[in-house]
């Protein structure tokens, strides 16, 4: 019998490192390489120190800035703002349950509290003032009692009480700056 040789590799191995050309450097002079050292050391250096300046420069110009007007204009509009849903929900939560416009007049309150909320609740600098707190909370009962009960079942005598001075605490903060 005979023995057959081992079939041929069509294809050669690959080698187990890949080739990459690289450019061959161009030869200096021991004098021209410590030339080209310090150029390269002293460059870094400046980039460094201007970057340094600058970061440090922004941040002196950072502290140095007054107040903007703009946080006097949305204080403006938050007091603003916030007599409206005041008066709004005053009317809204005294008007009498035979009304035929009361769920109307709950509809556009829910719509102004839900409003006022998303756009005042992100203000870190309004988190803390007791006239979005007490306002926060009254909107809060009345959501609830709506999303409970409906836009036409009326806000119980206890309930209404306490909404209502929450709305003079708010309205008095707000007078007050607070």
């Amino acid at each position: 019998m005979a023995t057959s040789a081992p079939p041929s590799l069509l294809t050669s191995p690959a080698s187990t490192k890949p080739k990459h050309y690289l450019p061959p450097r161009p030869l200096l002079s021991s004098k021209q390489s410590v030339n080209h050292s310090r150029a390269v050391a002293t460059n870094a250096t400046s980039r460094r120190e201007l970057v340094t300046t600058m970061l440090t420069a922004g941040l002196i110009a950072s502290q140095l800035q007054p107040v903007s007007p703009a946080l006097a204009e949305s204080d403006e509009e938050y007091v603003k703002e916030t007599s409206e849903v005041i008066s709004k929900v005053r009317n809204t939560i005294t008007m009498d349950k035979k009304d035929p416009n009361v769920a109307e007049a709950v509809s556009e309150l829910r719509e102004i509290s839900n409003y006022w909320v998303a756009k005042y609740r992100r203000e870190k600098s309004l988190l803390g003032r007791p006239s979005f707190r007490d306002m926060y909370s009254a909107l809060n009962a009345v959501s609830g009692h709506y999303i409970s009960f409906g836009p036409t079942a009326p806000i119980p005598a206890k309930r209404k009480q306490r909404i209502l001075e929450e709305m003079d605490t708010a309205e008095k903060a707000l007078l007050r700056g607070r």
